[in-house]
């Protein structure tokens, strides 16, 4: 069964170059294995990668030992849920891809809050 997008549509992808998704397929695919919900289709912007590196998760520097080419700003990237909230309750929420972000994070974020970081509303 094909998942939706926020939007109520066939989830699109989000990034193959790098290729994303907990599945690396390039898709924010909802698997109920994924303790992280990589659901979040994000464009990423260097606030984000700094907070996110604050945090604990370095989204930057390569792991070619795990498959991970590094992001920088600009790339999409599909966010671990917890993770896009608490980045938005800190102010540095990137914006998303509505188009390419999993219906199942509507359990955690209405629809109008992920409409506001609409990427296609933001300068990225």
């Amino acid at each position: 069964m094909q998942q939706q997008n926020v939007l109520g549509t066939a989830l699109e992808p989000c990034s193959a170059d790098p290729e994303t998704g907990f599945l690396r397929d390039g898709n924010c695919t909802a698997v109920q294995r994924d303790p992280g919900r990589h659901e979040v289709c994000a464009v990423l912007t260097e606030e984000f990668l700094e907070y996110s590196t604050a945090q604990g998760n370095d989204l930057v520097t390569p792991r070619p030992d795990l498959n991970f080419p590094g992001l920088e700003p600009g790339d999409r990237w599909c966010l671990c849920l917890p993770r896009w909230e608490e980045a938005r309750e800190a102010g540095v929420a990137p914006p998303v891809v509505l188009e390419a972000t999993n219906e199942a994070v509507l359990d955690t974020v209405e629809a109008e809050t992920l409409k506001e970081y609409d990427v296609e509303k933001r300068d990225v």
